[in-house]
């Protein structure tokens, strides 16, 4: 078992990270993920709860096809808690493909900075545990090696859909001007 772990400082406030995380996919940054279904959402005590399948295309190194016997369409479930009244978000993944020799459990909790609200802080984390084949060691470390150079991709989605939540919120703002001015 291999355990990454990574920090994250977003220089925007708690509430708009949060936009961002939940309309992440798709992104011109994370192409691999093909597609994002909500198997359930509720409110429980305040906290929304979501269950997200999460469809993606790896396009996996030609050794790891011979390896594992496949090169298809993956998918991960994904639950997350988004607790607004104390600004707390836990997402949790777990990959539902090949998980019968590769797992991993990732987990990532957004927190406002603690001391500058303007900022979020982001705490991630990834288990991964390989059995069943061979080189199991190596296989954890590249599989963890893989995840920490992929987290930069990640975070540069996350910046690319706050700039367009920026715009979108911008576009909004004209067209309820334009309605006002012109008596619509």
């Amino acid at each position: 078992m291999k355990i990454w772990t990574s920090e994250h400082i977003f220089e925007h406030p708690w509430g708009t990270v949060v936009k961002a995380a939940l309309r992440k996919y798709p992104n011109p940054h994370n192409p691999s993920v093909i597609g994002t279904d909500v198997v359930e959402r509720k409110i429980e005590n305040g906290v929304l709860k979501s269950h997200r399948l999460l469809t993606t295309e790896w396009g996996l190194s030609p050794w790891v096809t011979r390896l594992i016997g496949a090169d298809r369409t993956c998918f991960a479930s994904e639950h997350s808690e988004i607790d607004v009244a104390n600004s707390h978000m836990t997402l949790r993944s777990r990959n539902l493909t090949f998980c019968n020799f590769l797992t991993v459990d990732e987990k990532l909790v957004y927190l406002p900075h603690p001391t500058d609200p303007s900022k979020t802080m982001l705490r991630q984390e990834a288990v991964v545990t390989v059995r069943g084949v061979p080189l199991t060691n190596y296989m954890e470390g590249v599989v963890a090696d893989t995840i920490s150079k992929n987290a930069n991709k990640g975070r540069q989605a996350m910046e690319w859909v706050i700039g367009n939540l920026k715009v979108d919120m911008e576009d909004l703002g004209h067209a309820c001007v334009f309605r006002t001015a012109s008596g619509l």
